[in-house]
């Protein structure tokens, strides 16, 4: 009985507590929420960007046979209640390769297994993944090399039915039948869908940024020949999202890594459809998407440089959703210090995450 009558207590309490928050307080909370999503929202579409950082994510792995000093180009999808990330790593003996790690949460992020993909044993880096809902199958993008083309430099694909299984992906498959004549060089593919089409960007090295399209229904194949769709102080890693719940018509955000005096860092730039023009949004070293200058680093400063990385989606499929009140950013990061007197190929990248300032 006693034990009844103290259920019945707790229960009562429990009731009190539930009626205690009224109609209207609950209203306010859900008006509080929509407001500083909208003020998020409003400050995207502004090119108001502040960051924060924690220490590096995840480190090179730890193998003695050909110990990795950097890993880099992280690309990043949830599934399964799992962060799947691909990203390049760069070793001695193996100089460019793809590793696949899998975590439930970030605290877990360095200590995951890494799985070096056996796609070709020769040069391949740069990875995207998503998931290609016409075919019911992951597709990872990434680079390759074929001596045999000019640029040797070469986009490619590999499919598989299970993310979760390293070992499962396809052999590489070249996107163009033959080198598109009016392009020299290229790097960084990127693939994002509309209703109807694919489209491929891609940077060049020069101030450059390039569009191919084919449709869904001859995907990854059938390319059109590419077009310069921008003409600014860019670099490389050109990244394109669709964003998410836009009120009046659909928007879509590039982001494109640039350089400032050995450092690097992104701009952004918006646009109405896929194939069409793109204004700068953040769009200079002044008024930037992410560098050192608008980055808060916690506990202390680890990166002077934001470079190549991945903006965490909403979803997993080929649309490329990102939530505009919500935009994080897994990226690669390194020091001054760490990187004077490297070649490039030698700089030890690390993995970080930003998160958007209140």
């Amino acid at each position: 009985m006693r034990t009844a009558i103290g259920y019945l207590a707790v229960m009562a309490l429990g009731v009190a507590a539930i009626a205690h928050v009224t109609p209207g307080e609950t209203m306010k909370k859900q008006t509080s929420t929509r407001a500083s999503r909208d003020k998020s929202t409003e400050n995207l579409l502004a090119g108001r960007f502040r960051w924060k950082t924690g220490p590096p994510l995840i480190l090179p792995a730890d193998r003695p046979h050909d110990p990795p000093h950097a890993i880099k180009d992280p690309t990043i999808v949830r599934w399964g209640g799992r962060w799947h990330v691909f990203c390049s790593v760069r070793a001695t003996k193996r100089t460019h390769c793809i590793e696949y790690l899998s975590f439930p949460d970030w605290k877990r992020a360095d200590s995951a297994p890494r799985h070096v993909l056996t796609l070709t044993d020769k040069y391949f880096s740069a990875p995207q993944v998503f998931y290609f809902r016409p075919h019911e199958k992951w597709y990872l993008i990434y680079q390759v090399v074929d001596k045999s083309r000019k640029p040797a430099l070469q986009p490619a694909c590999s499919t598989t039915d299970d993310i979760s299984d390293p070992n499962s992906w396809t052999a590489h498959d070249l996107l163009f039948a033959r080198h598109p004549e009016n392009v020299k060089m290229w790097i960084d593919f990127w693939v994002i869908c509309g209703r109807t089409r694919a489209h491929l960007f891609f940077t060049s090295l020069d101030g450059k940024m390039w569009r191919a399209e084919t449709k869904l229904s001859d995907f990854p194949h059938g390319w059109s020949r590419p077009e310069v769709v921008l003409r600014a102080d860019i670099f490389e890693a050109s990244h394109v999202y669709r964003l998410r719940g836009m009120p009046s018509a659909e928007k879509f955000l590039a982001i494109v890594e640039a350089q400032a005096g050995g450092r690097r860092y992104f701009k952004a730039y918006l646009a109405d459809r896929l194939d069409g023009k793109w204004r700068a949004l953040a769009g200079s070293r002044k008024k930037p998407f992410a560098s050192r200058a608008n980055v808060v680093q916690t506990p202390k400063p680890w990166t002077d440089s934001i470079s190549h990385g991945e903006l965490i989606r909403h979803g997993r499929d080929e649309t490329l959703q990102v939530d505009p009140a919500n935009i994080r950013f897994l990226y690669q990061g390194v020091s001054d210090r760490d990187r004077r007197g490297k070649t490039y190929g030698d700089i030890p990248w690390k993995l970080g995450l930003l998160e958007p300032v209140r």
